[in-house]
This record gives structure tokens, sequence and C-alpha cells, in this order.
């Protein structure tokens, strides 16, 4: 019975430990803060940005959206996620956003509109569905959630800027 106690207090601190990592905040980035892929000053570029904390270590910072989902996505991406955050483009200023991070997993994105990022056409991120499908009707674009974005999706906006770097 020992045994078992003692693997049950263990399996209710590793939960914890868990817990612990779903309540990382989102950090705004400093005027230094630079894109994990690109070494793009994410201050310096229009549209949403977004964030990965990781269970170990510091937080990564994307300059497009469609970055992040291409990491997320990437079969060698192996570390363990703590939180993912994006930014509500209905309540921050395209040209110069700052703050109003969301969960990225709950928010809705609108692909395939006509706005501009820091690479050319970007996805918005968005809190709510309506202010999402709101930004649709006024830019273009189709209104996805977080599990309906695919690699596939990415290659017309900001992540094919890491395939044209190897040249």
């Amino acid at each position: 019975m020992t045994s078992r106690a003692a693997m049950l207090v263990l399996a209710l601190a590793l939960a914890a430990c868990g817990k612990a990592a779903h309540n990382v905040a989102a950090l705004d980035p400093a005027a230094d803060t630079a894109c994990a892929l690109d070494g793009m000053l994410l201050l310096d570029h229009p549209g949403p940005k977004a964030q990965i904390h990781y269970a170990e270590g510091r937080p990564d910072y994307f300059c497009d959206l469609a970055e992040i989902f291409g990491v997320l996505q990437a079969p060698e991406q192996k570390r363990a996620v703590a939180a993912i955050y994006v930014q509500d483009m209905s309540k921050t200023d395209w040209a110069h956003p700052q703050g109003h991070w969301v969960d990225a997993r709950t928010a809705f994105y609108v692909v395939d509109s006509r706005k501009e990022g820091s690479m050319g056409p970007a996805i918005g991120s968005f809190a709510t569905q309506q202010d999402a499908a709101a930004f649709a009707a006024k830019e273009g674009g189709k209104v996805v959630s977080f599990g309906q974005i695919k690699l596939g999706m990415l290659r017309q906006g900001g992540a094919a800027h890491d395939d044209d770097m190897s040249h």
C-alpha cells in the first residue's frame, strides 16, 4: 500500500505542476524583443504577434502568426508547451499592436485576408468568433479555429519567408 500511496502522491504532484504551467501569463515584448525564427524586432512590424511559453525555459516570440503555427505543427517540435498567446486584433491597432493577449487555442483566426503583416499577407487573431467574422467581412478571408489551421494554409503568407531564407 505504501508504494501505491507514493505513486498517488507523485501523480498529484505532477498534476499540480501541469496546472501551474497553464497559469503562465502572457508577457508584452520589450523594444528589443526579436522573433525566435528570423530575428526581426517585433515592435517594428504591423499585424498580430504570438508567444509560446514552454514548460522549461524562456518564451519564444513571433512577429507573424504563420510562424507560430509552423513551429507548433513541425514534426521536430518536441518541447512541452505551457501556454500559447496571440493578440486580440479587435482590441489593438493593427499597425502597432500592443497587449491584449488571448489564449491561442481558444482564439479565432482569419486566413486569406487582404491585411498585411510583417511578412506580407497575415493571419488575423481574435478573442471571439464575432470579431473574426466582422474582420473577414471587411478585409476578406475565412474564419477558422486554432485546430483548423494546417501547414498548407501558411504558405501564402508569413511562414513562406522561412523557405525563401535558405537561398
